[in-house]
Parts: C-alpha cells; sequence; structure tokens
C-alpha cells in the first residue's frame, strides 16, 4: 500500500528539510523525485513547503532560521519520530542524558513537537500528531524508506533510543567497531547504526534519511545534472540493495535506497 493513514508510535513520521535556499530547495527535489511544493504562510513573507506525491504529504522544507544561520548551522535533513506526550518524552529523554534543544511547542492545530539531542550529538524531532497524522505515502520512489544513525557510541546512543522509543536494537557480533546494528520498533526494521569504523574522522553525529529509488543509478545521474555532489556512488550490499549518499545544491545530505528485486518463481 503506498497511501498510509497513520503512522506507528516510534516510527518515522515526518522528514524536514533546513535549508538556507528554499526557493532552489523545491526545484532540485521538484526535479528529482517529481515532488510537488505547496507553501503554507507562516509569517510576513515566510512559508513553509509541503512536498506532495500523488497528492499526499512526502516532506517539507523551509528556510533556516536567522539564529540558526548565526550558529551556522547548514542545511540539514531532520527525522520526526511519532509519540503520543510530547512533553512526557522530554522528560524521559532528559532522564536518559538527552538534550532538549527547542520547545515544546504547539504547531497550531497540526500537532505539538520538540527538538531532542542524544547524548552521543545527533538531533530529531519528536512529533505529538494533532491534524498532522505525518507523511501520507510510502514504498514508491521518493519517500522516505530508512534511517541510518551516525554516531561515535553506539552501544550509548542505542541505550538511549531503546530508553525512549522501546526500539529494539540488535547486532550480529558484539563489537560495535565492526557490525551494523539493526532497529527495529515493534515488528518493523526501521533504520540502523553502521559500525564506527566506517564514520569519517571529525563527522559530527547525525541521523542520515533514505528516499526510495527504483534505480539508484538513474537518480543519482539525474541529481549530479541538477547540481548535487555524490558522496558515496552507488553501491550493491548482497540480499539488501543498491544505495548511494548525496548532498543538495546547498549542502544537505540524503541518501538514496533501491530495494533488491524479489527472485523470480
Amino acid at each position: 500500500m503506498t497511501h498510509i493513514e497513520s503512522h506507528p508510535l516510534g516510527s518515522f513520521c515526518w522528514i524536514e528539510l533546513a535549508t538556507n535556499n528554499q526557493a532552489a530547495a523545491k526545484s532540485f527535489y521538484g526535479s528529482l523525485f517529481g515532488w510537488q511544493p505547496a507553501d503554507m504562510p507562516i509569517g510576513p513573507g515566510d512559508f513553509y513547503t509541503i512536498f506532495r506525491l500523488e497528492g499526499r504529504d512526502a516532506a517539507a522544507a523551509y528556510t533556516l532560521r536567522a539564529e540558526q544561520q548565526a550558529q551556522q548551522i547548514p542545511p540539514h535533513w531532520v527525522p520526526y519520530i511519532l509519540v503520543d506526550n510530547v512533553d512526557a518524552t522530554v522528560a524521559r529523554a532528559r532522564e536518559l542524558e538527552g538534550t532538549l534543544c527547542y520547545g515544546p511547542v504547539d504547531v497550531f492545530d497540526a500537532g505539538r513537537m520538540a527538538y531532542l539531542q542524544d547524548p552521543t550529538g545527533a538531533i530529531f524531532v519528536i512529533w505529538q500528531a494533532g491534524r498532522n497524522k505525518g507523511t501520507g505515502i510510502a514504498h514508491v520512489d521518493g519517500t522516505m524508506c530508512w534511517g541510518d544513525l551516525s554516531t561515535p557510541n553506539p552501544q550509548r546512543a542505542s541505550a538511549f533510543y531503546s530508553g525512549l522509543f522501546g526500539w529494539q536494537i540488535s547486532a550480529g557480533t558484539k563489537d560495535p567497531e565492526r557490525d551494523y546494528l539493526h532497529i527495529r520498533n515493534g515488528e518493523h526494521s526501521i533504520a540502523g547504526i553502521p559500525p564506527v569504523s566506517d564514520r569519517k574522522p571529525g563527522t559530527p553525529p547525525h541521523w542520515l534519511m533514505y528516499f526510495n529509488a527504483s534505480n539508484c543509478d538513474a537518480v543519482v545521474e539525474k541529481a549530479k545534472s541538477l547540481g548535487a555532489t555524490v558522496l558515496l556512488p552507488p553501491v550493491s550490499m548482497q540480499n539488501v540493495g543498491r544505495f548511494a549518499v548525496l548532498a543538495d545544491p546547498q549542502g544537505a545530505v540524503f541518501a538514496l535506497f533501491q530495494h533488491e528485486a524479489a527472485p523470480a518463481k
């Protein structure tokens, strides 16, 4: 099913781009994924862009605030995770040594949100749904499908997210230097934590979010023609699929994922 009406608690329910050039971002992602932008006024000369596919919300974008730009925060994608009570989740995050960066705050009648930072440094948003239940489409090109947590301390991060959302985080071995940790929310695999050895020195902890691409190589080539930078060329993982990592023309990093085709019967 591509159209969805709601998300399970503890799952990624929204994805948002903070950029320094909203018009350019609309052009780039519209061309790359076929997203249709819908601008929602949120202040004098300011608007929030909802990206839609098949008439359903797929992602969003806004211009970095003056205070964010003053802190030299670069353009970036950030995931939202669904909770039933933002305030209680903030309190629990603090107990688990997380940091409240912003909020909690009501977003009109759409819902309630807060920006959090995990104990290793990665930023994410928690969302308590009101009128806005989250993205309304999945499993087609241009929709969010996975997240990777880049962290220098997988064990500490695992304890935090398991304690906060009830995620089950497991690995094939007990060596965080070499193993990819798999994250499950209930019955669903939703994310992972790559090995510490894969991290480039000096890279800030962050969530890298993936979008579906039925032809990863073709989308990478199109992204390049639109001004994107290829950070990791398409690479295949046996029995998993093919993926690549890109930075859009403003520098926001995202990934593509092509599911491995099921064998013919």
